[in-house]
């Protein structure tokens, strides 16, 4: 007899439930099958967001519409709407809602992971390497410069990091005031995007100091989350004026490409355990 997986919607696995929205998974194998009932008043960027984070739902979703009707609106500014037995394949990039007075029920077989903000499970944690960067003595300089002054300046060195992201294939996740946060695929390329956002402030008469480490983290939407976020932004905050420090890990993968460092000696770092062996990149 052929073997055949089977599963229930009366008798999910999983329950996820956010306000206004519920989906029943049931997991068959690799797939991930449910049945989502989002009420009238339901949107993903006021009831799911808050909680997955993100400035537009992430995931491709493909499915059907049992009932109800179901409106879609595109980061592009585009919109559409589904209504019963419309198939559907949405991509990323996206806000969902409810429309009308009805509620729609769906079955979805794609997406509903991300959707919720934890796409495969354990398989939502990677390994990547972070960068923070942060201007130093901010404040000073706007009471020196004056206000508008300071915005052309920062405006113009938020353009050049992201030019040198671009450049070095980063990945920005969030801004901090002076500062910015990203994510790249290994440690030689975050490492020399510091040095080049770093040689591109001093132009300007200002000085940054950087964070890099490596770990693992967790992709919830567009934001990333773990201790290894935490780790990094302590590494940055203990770096000196126009230093950019790398933990003991991140030194270690980066040697084979032949960057300079010198040792720091150990730190022990605010909120965190242990004491922290750090290195400074050395051009």
């Amino acid at each position: 007899m052929a073997e055949v997986t089977r599963g229930n919607l009366d008798a999910p696995d999983e329950v996820i439930a956010f306000p206004k929205i519920t989906a029943k998974l049931v997991e068959l194998g690799e797939l991930t099958v449910g049945l989502m009932v989002s009420e009238p008043g339901w949107r993903w960027s006021e009831h799911n967001r808050p909680k997955v984070g993100g400035e537009w739902c992430q995931a491709r979703h493909i499915g059907v519409v049992l009932s109800g009707r179901l409106g879609i609106d595109f980061s592009d500014g585009s919109s559409a709407v589904f209504g019963p037995n419309d198939v559907f394949d949405i991509p990323p990039g996206h806000d969902g809602y409810t429309l009308g007075d009805e509620s729609v029920v769906q079955v979805e077989w794609a997406g509903l992971r991300a959707w919720a903000g934890f796409p495969t499970g354990v398989h939502s944690r990677v390994l990547r390497t972070l960068l923070f960067t942060d201007l130093v003595d901010s404040t000073e300089i706007a009471g020196r410069v004056g206000d508008a002054r300071w915005r052309e300046l920062l405006s113009a060195h938020f353009i050049g990091a992201r030019a040198e992201l671009e450049r070095f294939q980063g990945r920005e996740v969030t801004t901090t005031g002076d500062g910015i946060v990203a994510t790249f695929d290994g440690p030689a390329r975050a490492i020399h995007c510091a040095a080049a956002i770093r040689r591109r402030a001093n132009a300007d008469d200002l000085h940054m100091r950087a964070g890099v480490h490596v770990g693992e983290v967790e992709l919830v939407g567009d934001d990333v989350r773990g201790v290894a976020m935490h780790e990094a932004a302590r590494i940055m905050a203990a770096a000196e004026t126009d230093e950019i420090l790398v933990s003991e890990l991140t030194r270690a993968l980066a040697i084979s490409t032949e960057l300079r460092f010198e040792d720091r000696g150990t730190r022990t770092l605010k909120g965190l355990d242990g004491e922290w062996k750090l290195a400074a990149f050395v051009e």
